[in-house]
Protein backbone atom coordinates (compact mmCIF):
# COMPACT_ATOMS: atom_id res chain seq x y z
CA UNK A 1 0.00 0.00 0.00
CA UNK A 2 3.02 2.54 0.17
CA UNK A 3 2.23 2.93 -3.43
CA UNK A 4 -1.33 4.04 -3.22
CA UNK A 5 -2.15 7.48 -3.34
CA UNK A 6 -3.38 9.09 0.22
CA UNK A 7 -6.60 10.40 -0.34
CA UNK A 8 -8.61 12.84 1.84
CA UNK A 9 -12.85 13.76 1.60
CA UNK A 10 -13.96 16.97 0.54
CA UNK A 11 -16.00 19.05 3.47
CA UNK A 12 -18.31 20.54 0.57
CA UNK A 13 -18.77 18.23 -2.14
CA UNK A 14 -18.44 14.90 -0.55
CA UNK A 15 -16.03 13.21 -2.81
CA UNK A 16 -12.88 11.10 -1.86
CA UNK A 17 -10.06 13.35 -4.27
CA UNK A 18 -6.19 12.84 -3.89
CA UNK A 19 -3.82 15.31 -1.61
CA UNK A 20 -3.09 16.93 -4.46
CA UNK A 21 -6.70 18.78 -5.40
CA UNK A 22 -6.64 20.42 -1.65
CA UNK A 23 -4.77 23.59 -1.38
CA UNK A 24 -1.97 23.94 1.65
CA UNK A 25 -3.24 25.12 4.99
CA UNK A 26 -0.41 24.76 7.67
CA UNK A 27 -2.76 25.31 10.71
CA UNK A 28 -4.46 22.49 9.83
CA UNK A 29 -3.10 18.73 11.40
CA UNK A 30 -2.51 17.55 7.49
CA UNK A 31 -1.35 20.62 6.48
CA UNK A 32 -4.19 21.37 3.62
CA UNK A 33 -7.44 22.78 3.50
CA UNK A 34 -10.67 20.74 4.43
CA UNK A 35 -12.57 21.32 0.79
CA UNK A 36 -10.90 20.89 -2.33
CA UNK A 37 -9.75 23.67 -5.21
CA UNK A 38 -13.02 23.53 -7.05
CA UNK A 39 -15.41 23.40 -4.08
CA UNK A 40 -13.16 26.84 -3.33
CA UNK A 41 -13.87 28.11 -6.53
CA UNK A 42 -17.05 27.31 -7.13
CA UNK A 43 -17.75 29.22 -3.81
CA UNK A 44 -16.05 32.33 -4.41
CA UNK A 45 -17.58 32.91 -7.71
CA UNK A 46 -20.67 32.32 -6.21
CA UNK A 47 -19.75 35.16 -3.69
CA UNK A 48 -17.98 37.45 -5.38
CA UNK A 49 -19.62 37.06 -9.05
CA UNK A 50 -23.43 36.59 -8.66
CA UNK A 51 -24.93 34.46 -11.24
CA UNK A 52 -25.76 35.89 -14.36
CA UNK A 53 -29.10 34.08 -15.89
CA UNK A 54 -31.38 34.60 -18.67
CA UNK A 55 -31.07 36.99 -21.90
CA UNK A 56 -31.93 40.52 -19.92
CA UNK A 57 -28.72 39.99 -17.98
CA UNK A 58 -26.10 39.57 -20.94
CA UNK A 59 -23.49 41.82 -20.81
CA UNK A 60 -22.62 43.22 -24.38
CA UNK A 61 -19.29 43.94 -25.53
CA UNK A 62 -16.99 46.66 -24.04
CA UNK A 63 -19.54 46.82 -21.13
CA UNK A 64 -19.24 45.51 -17.43
CA UNK A 65 -21.87 44.66 -14.57
CA UNK A 66 -21.44 46.85 -11.16
CA UNK A 67 -21.44 44.66 -7.91
CA UNK A 68 -22.37 47.88 -6.39
CA UNK A 69 -25.66 48.90 -8.16
CA UNK A 70 -26.05 46.22 -10.55
CA UNK A 71 -26.16 47.82 -13.68
CA UNK A 72 -24.67 47.34 -16.55
CA UNK A 73 -22.22 50.47 -17.91
CA UNK A 74 -20.09 51.08 -20.87
CA UNK A 75 -16.31 50.52 -19.97
CA UNK A 76 -16.04 54.28 -19.87
CA UNK A 77 -17.86 54.28 -16.39
CA UNK A 78 -15.17 52.28 -14.71
CA UNK A 79 -11.29 53.54 -13.12
CA UNK A 80 -8.95 51.39 -14.67
CA UNK A 81 -7.55 49.43 -11.93
CA UNK A 82 -4.02 47.13 -12.55
CA UNK A 83 -4.43 45.63 -16.09
CA UNK A 84 -8.67 45.81 -15.96
CA UNK A 85 -11.48 47.67 -14.57
CA UNK A 86 -12.14 48.62 -10.68
CA UNK A 87 -15.37 45.88 -9.45
CA UNK A 88 -17.60 48.97 -9.02
CA UNK A 89 -18.42 51.86 -11.08
CA UNK A 90 -17.47 55.72 -10.70
CA UNK A 91 -20.91 57.03 -9.42
CA UNK A 92 -20.55 53.76 -6.30
CA UNK A 93 -17.18 54.70 -5.60
CA UNK A 94 -17.76 58.09 -6.14
CA UNK A 95 -20.93 57.71 -3.62
CA UNK A 96 -18.67 55.44 -0.81
CA UNK A 97 -16.18 58.58 -1.23
CA UNK A 98 -16.85 60.78 1.71
CA UNK A 99 -17.92 57.96 3.94
CA UNK A 100 -14.25 55.96 3.36
CA UNK A 101 -12.11 59.03 3.75
CA UNK A 102 -13.52 60.44 6.87
CA UNK A 103 -13.41 56.70 8.31
CA UNK A 104 -9.51 56.93 6.76
CA UNK A 105 -8.33 60.38 7.93
CA UNK A 106 -10.40 60.62 10.80
CA UNK A 107 -11.11 57.70 12.17
CA UNK A 108 -15.16 58.54 12.55
CA UNK A 109 -18.09 57.26 10.53
CA UNK A 110 -20.79 60.22 9.12
CA UNK A 111 -23.04 59.63 11.94
CA UNK A 112 -20.52 60.74 14.32
CA UNK A 113 -19.48 63.35 12.05
CA UNK A 114 -23.64 64.65 12.03
CA UNK A 115 -23.65 64.63 15.69
CA UNK A 116 -20.79 67.24 16.02
CA UNK A 117 -22.50 68.96 13.57
CA UNK A 118 -25.83 68.76 15.78
CA UNK A 119 -24.07 69.92 18.81
CA UNK A 120 -22.27 72.79 16.99
CA UNK A 121 -26.39 73.73 16.40
CA UNK A 122 -25.20 73.12 12.70
CA UNK A 123 -22.67 76.22 12.34
CA UNK A 124 -18.97 76.49 12.25
CA UNK A 125 -17.65 76.48 15.76
CA UNK A 126 -14.97 79.69 15.07
CA UNK A 127 -16.89 81.97 13.03
CA UNK A 128 -20.45 80.98 14.55
CA UNK A 129 -22.50 81.79 11.32
CA UNK A 130 -21.08 79.41 8.31
CA UNK A 131 -22.45 76.04 7.57
CA UNK A 132 -20.03 73.45 9.39
CA UNK A 133 -19.05 71.49 6.27
CA UNK A 134 -15.55 70.36 7.10
CA UNK A 135 -14.31 68.47 10.34
CA UNK A 136 -10.96 69.72 12.09
CA UNK A 137 -8.18 67.77 13.96
CA UNK A 138 -4.93 68.20 16.03
CA UNK A 139 -1.96 67.16 13.24
CA UNK A 140 0.10 66.12 16.56
CA UNK A 141 -2.22 63.65 17.91
CA UNK A 142 -5.11 62.90 14.96
CA UNK A 143 -8.44 63.66 17.56
CA UNK A 144 -11.04 65.49 16.24
CA UNK A 145 -11.91 69.40 17.53
CA UNK A 146 -14.97 69.72 15.55
CA UNK A 147 -16.05 70.70 12.23
CA UNK A 148 -15.98 74.00 10.81
CA UNK A 149 -16.63 76.16 7.50
CA UNK A 150 -14.02 76.62 4.56
CA UNK A 151 -12.65 79.17 5.51
CA UNK A 152 -11.61 79.03 9.60
CA UNK A 153 -10.49 75.25 8.89
CA UNK A 154 -7.91 76.55 5.92
CA UNK A 155 -7.48 80.11 8.66
CA UNK A 156 -6.55 77.35 11.18
CA UNK A 157 -4.06 75.25 9.02
CA UNK A 158 -2.53 78.10 7.17
CA UNK A 159 -1.56 79.15 10.62
CA UNK A 160 -0.26 76.24 11.67
CA UNK A 161 -2.25 75.19 13.98
CA UNK A 162 0.03 77.34 16.36
CA UNK A 163 -1.83 79.21 19.13
CA UNK A 164 0.84 81.86 19.97
CA UNK A 165 0.39 83.11 15.73
CA UNK A 166 -3.49 82.94 16.05
CA UNK A 167 -3.20 84.87 19.39
CA UNK A 168 -0.78 87.88 17.50
CA UNK A 169 -3.47 87.65 14.64
CA UNK A 170 -6.07 88.83 16.83
CA UNK A 171 -3.67 91.43 18.51
CA UNK A 172 -3.20 92.70 14.58
CA UNK A 173 -6.89 92.77 14.15
CA UNK A 174 -7.36 94.80 17.14
CA UNK A 175 -4.55 97.32 16.29
CA UNK A 176 -1.81 96.52 18.31
CA UNK A 177 0.24 95.30 15.83
CA UNK A 178 4.14 93.25 16.62
CA UNK A 179 6.41 95.35 15.19
CA UNK A 180 9.48 96.19 16.61
CA UNK A 181 10.84 99.64 16.85
CA UNK A 182 13.56 101.23 15.74
CA UNK A 183 16.03 102.56 19.07
CA UNK A 184 19.23 103.74 17.16
CA UNK A 185 20.67 103.10 13.60
CA UNK A 186 20.75 99.33 13.47
CA UNK A 187 19.33 98.33 16.66
CA UNK A 188 14.95 97.46 17.42
CA UNK A 189 13.07 96.89 20.64
CA UNK A 190 11.06 94.22 20.26
CA UNK A 191 7.59 94.69 21.81
CA UNK A 192 6.83 93.04 25.02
Amino acid sequence: MAGAEQRRRCVRCGEWKPHAAFARKRSNLDGLQRHCRNCATNYHRRVLDPPVHGPADHVPEGHKRCRGCGEVKPHSEWHRKGDGLASRCKACRAADAPAQHLRRKYGITEAERDELIAAQGGVCCICLFAPAVHVDHCHNTGRVRGVLCFNCNSGLGLLRDDPDAMYRAADYLEGNAWKPTLVAPGVYQLPS
